[in-house]
């Protein structure tokens, strides 16, 4: 995939994860990147292992004054701003009664304010870009509601919506903006969460819960990290220019229906 130019990338949540490895991808790629998380010793972590036009920043989403001082910096290191990767995210899981009001917060406030307050802070420069591009990483569970999620679900949901609706604000200055939604991926430490859980629950090893997963899925196997970072630099490539306002399902075809009463 060609990403003409040097772009000029901010990363949320690149401490880790998801977001980490979009970070190495885009700075092998000729980006310069500077990666936001709210771990101090992880972006120090992450901008040494990315070496010269890298530019690591302890920030917290949820911030305005944080994410406005985050684009800033980077126009200052880097002459400019044009990509941005919403990858920040937390996962709560629990039953509706279970639920407090600081879950819901913190879930809210992380997954869609800090989406929001990212998009805001940046869409400045990316207008001024001419080449502007968003993607957000959103999840299986901004498509379809699950039990015992039911904040992450809503964020999920929101992030659909919110990429959408900036999709359609900013294309008259040549901005697109994307949504990604994997399916959850095992060796994320939130994949790595849900499979804490999932144990707890079935009473059932790691090794057997991960293959069970993988043996459900249409294209018999599970998501890996790599297979969320090509969809994202495929949306920020120049094949992608054409493309805006979309929600990518990356899944395996798990949100595929099936015949009710046939196997």
């Amino acid at each position: 995939m060609r990403i003409a130019g040097q772009r000029k990338a901010l990363i949320t949540g690149g401490g880790s994860g998801l977001g980490r490895l979009i970070a190495h991808r885009l700075h092998a790629a000729g980006a310069s990147v500077t990666v936001v998380d709210v771990d101090a010793d992880r972006v120090r972590k992450v901008a040494g292992e990315l070496g010269d036009r890298a530019l690591g920043l302890a920030a917290d989403v949820r911030s305005a004054g944080d994410m406005a001082q985050a684009v800033r910096e980077t126009e200052d290191a880097f002459g400019g701003l044009d990509t941005l990767v919403v990858s920040a995210g937390v996962f709560h899981i629990g039953s509706l009664e279970d639920t407090s009001e600081q879950d819901w917060d913190r879930t809210l406030g992380v997954n869609l304010k800090g989406a929001f307050m990212a998009v805001q802070a940046a869409a400045p420069p990316l207008r001024s870009s001419g080449r502007g591009r968003i993607v957000t990483i959103g999840s299986d569970c901004g498509r379809r509601g699950f039990p015992r999620q039911v904040p992450y679900v809503a964020s999920k949901f929101g992030l659909v919506g919110l990429t959408e609706s900036v999709a359609a604000e900013l294309a008259p200055d040549g901005v697109t903006a994307n949504c990604v939604c994997p399916v959850g991926v095992p060796t994320t430490g939130m994949g790595q969460e849900v499979l804490d859980w999932k144990v707890r629950q079935a009473g059932e090893s790691p090794e057997a819960i991960v293959a069970a997963a993988a043996s459900t899925n249409p294209l018999g196997r599970n998501a890996t990290e790599d297979d969320v970072a090509d969809a994202v630099l495929f949306l920020l490539s120049d094949q992608a220019g054409f493309v805006t306002g979309v929600t990518l399902d990356v899944d395996g075809g798990a949100h595929l229906g099936t015949v009710p009463g046939v196997r």
